[in-house]
């Protein structure tokens, strides 16, 4: 029980640091994107400093924070008694379920990076400001699965996100015509 419970720490850990690598790392496409539009020098001077801190935060702390949160589960699920009980019940496959969307969360930030990388702007800074959430509603899906250890009640918690990250969009979206606004 001792060893399952320093997996499960290191698994949280490392949990919690690839979240804020997703959460930093699309804020990151946010700024880069709009630098884009800025006029020269301003323009490549931002872009040259965005370039450094995605590749830094992608590389130093996103990926082996994936790979580490994946590592430290793999263990617990696979090579401890209560993680073999763990992966008999209906939870935990939804749950596991909602890691692979993480995972496909993850590879298509990826493909983003790139193509920042490669000065490639394919979509708008407000497509990756509502892109932001997809990373907070896995989230709340999967900590909901977590401490309400059912298969159905979680719905709750991501109806509730859904609904919040909505109010956002819509705050957001006034704040945008209020500030454009004030801008003529």
């Amino acid at each position: 029980m001792e060893l399952y419970n320093y997996l499960k720490s290191l698994h949280l850990i490392f949990v919690i640091t690839w979240f804020a690598g997703l959460f930093y790392i699309v804020r990151l496409f946010v700024y880069q994107i709009e630098a884009s539009e800025k006029p020269s020098p301003e323009k490549e001077i931002l872009q040259k400093q965005y370039k450094i801190m995605t590749y830094r935060l992608w590389f130093i702390i996103t990926w082996p924070s994936a790979i580490l949160a994946s590592f430290f589960a793999y263990w617990m699920l696979f090579f401890t008694d209560l993680g073999s009980a763990w992966l008999k019940m209906p939870w935990m496959h939804v749950k596991l379920g909602f890691v692979f969307l993480l995972y496909s969360y993850h590879w298509k930030c990826h493909l983003i990076y790139k193509q920042l990388q490669h000065d490639e702007v394919k979509h708008t800074s407000n497509f990756m400001r509502i892109w932001n959430e997809g990373a907070t509603i896995i989230l709340f899906a999967v900590v909901f699965l977590v401490i309400l250890k059912n298969a159905v009640n979680w719905i709750y918690g991501v109806i509730g996100i859904v609904i919040f990250s909505i109010l956002i969009m819509l705050g957001f979206k006034f704040y945008k015509k209020i500030r454009e606004r004030n801008q003529s």
